[in-house]
């Protein structure tokens, strides 16, 4: 298991690890505008890998430029499927190489994710992962029924909410959390519960009204997109939905709860680098002000 971080990782791993596929490879798409990704897809396609691209029906921007990268991968002679439009959207990004490694991602293959923003990437070669992650891109990419089996594998609409709110609730030392708009009420309640409580809850972006009287902070030149959250050093989650409502309950998101020692040894360590980053006070600093 590894722990990619964006923007010091950049796309390298990504794109040597759809270099060396041998069989197949199978990934999600809700934006790319970074050529080396193609050309890798291209050129797997080309030595025999079967390649099957599963691309957002819409994102912000519109359909016009999902429909030339659409145009642009069956060229590669990719096989491209788009997602339902029965959801608000599908905003997940993940590959599997091989049936046998899954990547998580929590950004896109775009150039802002690999220059300007803090992301993460979880990469696992864990069976039940990499079969689960297998049976949602079938049933997604054939518009079926989705039964989400593996609690850790965390899947929106479908027990996303359920587990973050687990996550949450167990904490009893610390929350560290990345998430770009923090905003649902009834989690935001639960993590000022467990705040009142004496957890050291600290958040890297930005929450709403409900999350009034929080630690908050946000890094300086980099912008949050990654929804990640390590409770107590034990559980590490790195995905697409974070404490906001429609990504919990009206589109299809993607993320992953992990215990592997090096990877959240990686993530708090990036984490406390960024909180020093914002100037903001630690506890002892508090308490003697």
């Amino acid at each position: 298991m590894n722990l990619l971080v964006l923007p010091v990782d950049g796309m390298a791993p990504i794109v040597r690890a759809l270099k060396r596929a041998k069989e197949s490879v199978r990934l999600t798409i809700f934006r790319c505008d970074l050529p080396e990704i193609e050309k890798a897809l291209a050129a797997a396609v080309a030595r025999g890998v079967a390649v099957h691209a599963l691309i957002a029906q819409t994102n912000r921007a519109g359909e016009k430029q999902l429909r030339k990268l659409e145009q642009r991968l069956l060229g590669y002679g990719i096989t491209v499927s788009r997602t339902a439009d029965d959801l608000v959207r599908y905003h997940y990004k993940y590959l599997v190489i091989d049936e046998r490694a899954l990547y998580v991602c929590g950004f896109n293959f775009t150039k802002l994710d690999v220059s300007k923003r803090r992301s993460f990437a979880v990469v696992t070669r864990k069976r039940r992962f990499v079969a689960e992650a297998l049976a949602l891109f079938e049933a997604d990419a054939s518009r079926q029924d989705y039964p989400a089996k593996v609690p850790d594998f965390v899947v929106s609409p479908m027990n996303a909410r359920a587990r973050l709110e687990k996550l949450i609730s167990k904490a009893r030392e610390s929350l560290r959390i990345y998430d770009p708009q923090a905003i649902d009420p009834a989690l935001m309640r639960l993590l000022k519960k467990r705040a009142e409580d004496g957890v050291d809850v600290r958040i890297l972006g930005i929450v709403g009204r409900a999350g009034g009287g929080l630690r908050v902070e946000k890094i300086p030149e980099l912008r949050v997109h990654v929804r990640a959250m390590l409770r107590d050093d034990r559980e590490l989650f790195v995905g697409s939905q974070g404490l906001r409502t429609i990504e919990l309950d009206r589109r299809r998101e993607l993320g992953i709860v992990v215990r592997d020692r090096a990877s959240i040894k990686r993530f708090r360590e990036v984490f406390e680098a960024d909180w020093e980053a914002t100037g903001a006070e630690d506890d002892d600093e508090r308490k003697a002000a």
